[in-house]
């Protein structure tokens, strides 16, 4: 998350009018009454479950515990999604949706601390990954689940699934991110021209001075780089901007010190996988996968580039592979879109699953 936000998130939380509380206060109690359902086999579950050595934060929220299970890798570095369960509530009609705090990050790193996160890693937060899956195959006894992975998340989340495909359904990226190293000086130059072409001095100046190579980029060059990306699509921003801010202000349950250490999370996550996150390469990694894979990008991602994860998916093989485009979204494709993206879901993912139920219902 842009670190834009944390700042205006940081100003609230350090003074807040009364009556911006109290309307605060009005608008999670709403949130909290559109999350509720009533259903004999629903489940609704949050707790902290030992993964990899420390507790971390999971939520499970479904109408049917019979559904898939579908597993949601958040980006950041250290942005739980857990603040857009409201968004996605229409999900749990058909999924049983799993919010995942990962270590450094939301309630997680509220409990844990910078101390007690442990190793914090890509190769952890690979390892994280399969522990989760294979937690939620006996917790909730399925043979496999449907992993979700976005923008920081679909680094470690392609990795789980290519070590161990036989967890998962299927691997569904969005915000879909390949890495920082290929095709680094052309993404610059078009973003320098995107700057000057809205007379963003400020901006162009910024990033010329950065520089293209992110292996020298310090948290702060990433950050500035984030936003004035953002900046350079002006409706976009202002649309994901109140996206955001609405989701962590709002978030059902939420409290000032949730939001202080939500943004503490996300700068701390930063810190420590940077010099991984700068140096990703997906290609290096292997472009083969024994499951099948989906993309679904907004079609106007400026941050994980939509074209640099076309030519991803176009060397990718895999036993099925889709890609799809969300229209009038960007990057978090499934939260400024979140019906577009159930759609895409239910017609490509969801079957895999329902297929299998059938294959064993037959031999039994």
């Amino acid at each position: 998350m842009p670190g834009m936000i944390c700042a205006v998130l940081l100003c609230f939380a350090a003074s807040v009018p009364a009556a911006l509380l109290i309307h605060r206060k009005l608008r999670q109690r709403a949130q909290i009454a559109s999350l509720k359902f009533d259903s004999a086999q629903g489940i609704k579950e949050e707790s902290f479950v030992p993964i990899g050595g420390i507790e971390q934060w999971i939520s499970i929220r479904g109408e049917n515990r019979h559904n898939p299970v579908l597993l949601v890798l958040h980006g950041g570095p250290g942005s739980c999604y857990s603040i857009f369960t409201p968004h996605l509530r229409p999900w749990e009609k058909h999924f049983t949706l799993v919010q995942w705090d990962q270590r450094g990050a939301g309630r997680t790193f509220t409990r844990m601390g910078s101390r007690g996160s442990g190793e914090m890693s890509m190769k952890q937060l690979t390892s994280d990954t399969i522990e989760v899956a294979e937690y939620l195959r006996a917790h909730l006894h399925q043979d496999r689940i449907l992993l979700l992975a976005s923008s920081i998340g679909s680094t470690f989340g392609l990795q789980a699934a290519q070590i161990r495909p036989g967890l998962f359904y299927a691997y569904i990226g969005t915000d879909q991110n390949v890495g920082m190293v290929r095709g680094r000086e052309q993404s610059h130059r078009q973003l320098l021209d995107r700057l000057r072409a809205h007379g963003m001095v400020e901006g162009a100046r910024t990033v010329e001075r950065i520089g293209a190579d992110a292996t020298n980029w310090t948290s702060r060059d990433f950050t500035a780089v984030t936003q004035w990306t953002m900046k350079s699509d002006p409706p976009s921003f202002r649309r994901t901007m109140k996206l955001l801010k609405d989701a962590v202000w709002y978030a059902p349950g939420w409290t000032l010190r949730d939001i202080r250490a939500f943004v503490k999370g996300m700068h701390f996550s930063l810190e420590q996988l940077l010099p991984e996150v700068v140096r990703y390469d997906a290609w290096a990694r292997g472009t083969r996968f024994n499951l099948p894979i989906f993309l679904f990008q907004g079609e106007n991602d400026l941050l994980t580039l939509t074209a640099d994860a076309q030519a991803y998916f176009g060397d990718l093989e895999a036993p099925t592979k889709r890609m799809e485009l969300i229209g009038d979204a960007g990057h978090f494709a499934m939260f400024l879109q979140p019906e577009l993206f159930l759609e895409k879901l239910l017609a490509y993912a969801r079957p895999l699953a329902d297929m299998h139920t059938a294959e064993v219902a037959s031999d039994q």
